[in-house]
């Protein structure tokens, strides 16, 4: 069956405002945010308001921040449209986002799930011993020899999309593999600014703590399916989220094949929910032939509710 699918970021999207537009215009956004700040005992509305960017961009505090501002957008887009997915799916941390709007997670439970994720995962590596970097033009069978190649530990973490690959693990490693890419066929490869080397066998530590939150969890099937990072399978059992959640943290996000396996189940249509337009950008490289659509403010809320193609799927 042709329909939408709701995507929702992950963490690189962030900027001090977000949220802050719906917030003020729509009871409830500003619901959500406070939900979310009892929850995680931090004030969400405060720190995407004004930042600063140094404390928004902190891996603890971005994580439940960008899930936080993601479903004040869902919220106010389920609440004055008459869309309704067929499937959901998220990059890294937005996968959390899509359970919660699909009914997998509370978001009283969420919110603070995202907050010990990003702590998990900030304190399994030393700073500075991990890295992360993009490599652009170059193959994944290539850039995986390539990596086998340096001394030291680095993988493809995220496969974006066609020509567009990160790479993770050890800082000297995922240098070398940096001062290599162009000898070996690419076009170039830039260090990432993020404070880990995520998804990654360096993970590891940060998986096994996650398990055991998960385990602890109230975790629902699904009211439509997720396509998931570590298989770019649909699931919606507990048992397959919380699997997949703990594999995601030390495999990559096939990101460009979960697009291509909701296309494949009807997806023609995709809304990217949440700040920025990362997703959005990725799926029009991966397939030029759906629709895309963003949802962040009030001004794309009525771009979207203007859009003949919605209201027919």
């Amino acid at each position: 069956m042709r329909g939408v699918a709701f995507v929702f970021p992950g963490q690189g999207s962030q900027s001090v405002g977000m949220g802050t537009d719906l917030v003020e215009n729509f009871p409830a956004a500003r619901l959500v945010f406070e939900e979310a700040s009892d929850a995680t005992g931090m004030d969400l509305l405060r720190l995407c308001k004004e930042g600063p960017a140094e404390e928004l961009n902190r891996t603890e505090a971005t994580q439940p921040a960008i899930l936080t501002a993601s479903m004040a957008a869902y919220r106010v887009l389920d609440n004055e449209t008459e869309l309704r997915p067929v499937m959901v799916a998220g990059h890294s941390l937005g996968e959390y986002t899509a359970l919660t709007a699909a009914g997998g997670f509370s978001l009283h439970d969420a919110a603070p799930l995202a907050r010990r994720r990003g702590r998990f995962m900030q304190e399994a590596v030393p700073e500075g011993e991990g890295a992360m970097a993009a490599v652009l033009g170059m193959e994944l069978d290539a850039l995986e020899a390539l990596c086998r190649d340096v001394d030291g530990l680095a993988v493809p973490a995220n496969l974006n999309g066609p020509g567009q690959i990160v790479i993770s693990g050890e800082t000297a490693a995922v240098e070398a593999v940096i001062a290599l890419v162009r000898e070996r066929g690419g076009k170039r490869a830039v260090l990432l600014p993020v404070s880990g080397p995520f998804h990654s066998p360096l993970m590891e530590p940060a998986a096994k703590r996650l398990q055991a939150v998960l385990v602890a969890l109230d975790v629902h099937e699904t009211a439509v399916p997720l396509v998931n990072n570590a298989d770019a399978e649909t699931v919606r059992t507990p048992e397959q989220i919380r699997d997949g959640l703990v594999r995601q943290l030390t495999a990559p996000v096939r990101w460009e094949a979960g697009v291509r396996r909701m296309v494949a189940e009807g997806a023609a249509c995709f809304i990217e929910i949440g700040p920025g337009r990362v997703l959005s950008n990725l799926i029009r490289r991966i397939d030029r032939e759906v629709q895309v659509w963003h949802m962040a403010d009030t001004e794309s809320l009525k771009a979207i509710q203007k859009a003949p193609v919605l209201r027919e799927v």
